[in-house]
């Protein structure tokens, strides 16, 4: 799928799965969600020169580069919907430890959303590499000032890489199949969906916008507020 449907997928699955996130609070449940929308851009850091790997200039690119070359290059390691998940959830177990290590994490899944997400803010600030820089320290600052230390950043990092494999799993291009790919490079396509296809940019793209919103809705709280607000509006009419 193209990154903005990768990132759009994570946030309706990081709303999706708040009943059981290990998340508390309001601004918790939002970072949650930014969180999970964000890593799900992380499998496409598998090669440089890509749209996610120029996010900082080299200090994406650079490590894009060897996250490739560890992973078997694009398309392969990062994509198994067994060992990713496990590889990038233990590093962010090792990452979640220190408070400026996960500074690194949380501005890096914002980072990853904005860049992806590029239609969000007027002027295309985002897509610039200080306009990203300035946006996700600032947006991970704030997030970790208001809410205690995010324990669960694995969780949503595991969650964010499997949704972005299961999205790729339904294109035309497939996902190594799980494990068995390290002994014979096989792939695995469940739909004939080509990335960019019209059915993902008219369809899949409005039902991750719409699931977002719904589940958001429903499960952070926001319902128990505006319910009750909105009965006494049409009482009162």
């Amino acid at each position: 799928m193209l990154g903005h449907s990768h990132a759009l997928s994570g946030l309706a699955a990081g709303a999706a799965t708040l009943p059981w996130a290990p998340v508390q609070g309001a601004v918790a449940q939002g970072a949650w969600i930014a969180a999970v929308g964000g890593f799900a851009m992380l499998p496409d850091l598998d090669h440089r020169n890509s749209t996610v790997s120029d996010m900082w200039g080299p200090v994406t690119d650079v490590p894009a580069g060897a996250i490739g070359a560890l992973s078997g290059g694009h398309r392969w390691g990062t994509h198994d919907a067994i060992l990713a998940p496990l590889a990038f959830g233990a590093l962010a177990v090792l990452a979640a430890g220190a408070f400026w290590s996960t500074y690194l994490l949380m501005a890096l899944a914002i980072g990853l959303a904005l860049r992806a997400l590029h239609f969000v803010i007027p002027g295309r600030t985002e897509t610039t590499i200080l306009g990203n820089l300035v946006l996700s320290w600032g947006g991970a600052w704030l997030l970790l000032d208001h809410m205690s230390s995010p324990a669960w950043l694995p969780w949503a990092v595991a969650a964010g890489v499997l949704t972005h494999v299961l999205g790729d799993a339904i294109t035309t291009a497939g996902v190594p199949v799980p494990v068995l790919w390290l002994i014979k490079r096989k792939r695995l396509a469940l739909s004939p969906i080509r990335t960019g296809a019209g059915v993902e940019k008219m369809a899949l793209v409005p039902l991750f916008v719409v699931a977002t919103l719904v589940f958001a809705y429903s499960n952070t709280g926001l319902h128990l507020a505006v319910d009750p607000l909105v009965d006494r509006l049409l009482s009162a009419g």
